[in-house]
């Protein structure tokens, strides 16, 4: 598989962001070939000193956290609270095709930087916001991050607490963002379509509270249709005992997702030497195996119950059915899959900076996986992106010696 970098390719993105929701959709589009230029305060975005899991500021080396949120954007360090560094800003403005933004309204409304006032300067811009709540509404401009807005606040962690817990699952980090940012891409692309055949920009707007509501729309059509909502009990009650998880003889996990159950019993019984139950009379068919799902289970336990990991592995593999092995995150980068299809990349080495490997963008075009690059260092591209707007070294000068820039 050849890397391709070109599908937004002449496509200019001034990102005023921060965290991570938001920056993720401008790495998506930089991976793509658009031309992201990240807007920081001179001191810096704060993520770049949050401590996480050691893969942040804590990771003693690259700090992978940021890599995976900034890779292959350009960083542009200015006060935009300053009257030049705003007046930067707007003249990057003027070439640019998206402007994407976390800022709260509040502060975009402020700075003359809200929707309404960037698309009667610039028409043809596209005007794209990622917020916690959405930009109407009580809580427009309350702060929201994966953690409060996708997860508490959006049903995920009720959803995913076992009813016997005191207190609700921890989410794992950003979850919630990444997920909104691919959203925010995806809205980012469909405006750009939009404008190559109309002209106009568009406002796009995507939340964590409705990217967690999307993500659990099977719960809430339940809610919506009346019903109430199942939560997860004695596995001995299950409709179809053929989609559950069985535990294997040394304590690893196996997953059966099979739907059609009357089309794979038979195989199921067969691969796993038990013939014998193709033809009990309590697991006949899918109403028979309702009916007696706690036997069914039972009986599936035990054999599951014989076999290790691996085992039982090879017996499914043999099958056409839908089934998987519960594997750890550190099985992912090996799993045969994952490196067939490219799902992780490389950072390839530079001078100072050793090579790293990132999770690529799950979306690939021509069967490739984008070709993946840095994170730019903070402000790093400052002084060569106002030369590239016209500015001189004198202004440049006066721009540092205010305090406007690093």
């Amino acid at each position: 598989m050849e890397p391709v970098n070109d599908i937004f390719d002449g496509v200019r993105v001034i990102e005023l962001a921060q965290w991570v929701f938001v920056p993720v959709a401008g790495a998506l589009l930089a991976d793509w070939g658009a031309d992201v230029v990240r807007i920081e305060h001179p001191e810096g975005d704060p993520y770049r000193a949050l401590a996480s899991q050691g893969i942040g500021a804590d990771s003693g080396g690259v700090n992978l956290s940021l890599a995976l949120a900034n890779r292959g954007k350009r960083s542009l360090a200015i006060d935009i609270k300053h009257r030049d560094g705003l007046d930067v800003l707007f003249k990057l403005l003027e070439t640019a095709d998206v402007f994407l933004t976390s800022l709260r309204p509040g502060a975009l409304r402020r700075l003359g930087l809200d929707a309404d006032q960037l698309r009667e300067r610039f028409p043809g811009l596209v005007y794209a916001r990622g917020h916690g709540f959405g930009v109407r509404g009580p809580d427009a401009d309350q702060a929201g991050y994966d953690a409060s807005a996708f997860f508490a606040r959006g049903g995920v962690a009720d959803a995913l607490t076992p009813p016997d817990r005191d207190y609700p699952i921890s989410q794992r980090g950003a979850m919630g963002d990444r997920n909104g940012g691919m959203g925010l891409a995806f809205g980012i692309a469909g405006a750009l379509l939009k404008r190559g055949r109309t002209g106009n920009g568009s406002v796009v707007d995507v939340s964590l509270l409705a990217t967690a509501m999307w993500t659990l729309s099977s719960d809430l059509l339940t809610v919506l249709g009346g019903k109430e909502l199942p939560r997860p009990g004695d596995r001995g009650k299950t409709p179809n005992p053929l989609t559950g998880t069985y535990r294997t003889a040394d304590g690893r996990f196996i997953q059966l997702m099979m739907l059609q159950g009357d089309r794979y019993w038979a195989d199921l019984c067969r691969a796993l030497g038990r013939e014998d139950l193709v033809a009990d009379p309590r697991f006949a068919d899918l109403a028979a195996r309702r009916a007696n799902s706690a036997e069914c289970v039972a009986a599936l336990d035990k054999e599951f119950g014989k076999r290790s990991f691996a085992q039982s592995k090879q017996v499914l593999g043999g099958i056409d059915a839908p089934w998987a092995p519960v594997q750890r995150i550190d099985e992912l980068p090996d799993d045969p899959q994952v490196v067939a299809n490219g799902y992780i990349g490389e950072v390839p080495a530079e001078a100072d900076t050793p090579s790293y490997r990132l999770p690529a963008v799950p979306v690939q075009f021509d069967e490739s996986p984008p070709a993946l690059r840095r994170a730019p260092e903070h402000g790093e591209h400052t002084e060569t992106l106002l030369l590239e707007m016209g500015y001189d070294w004198d202004f440049i000068a006066t721009l540092k010696a205010e305090g406007t820039i690093p």
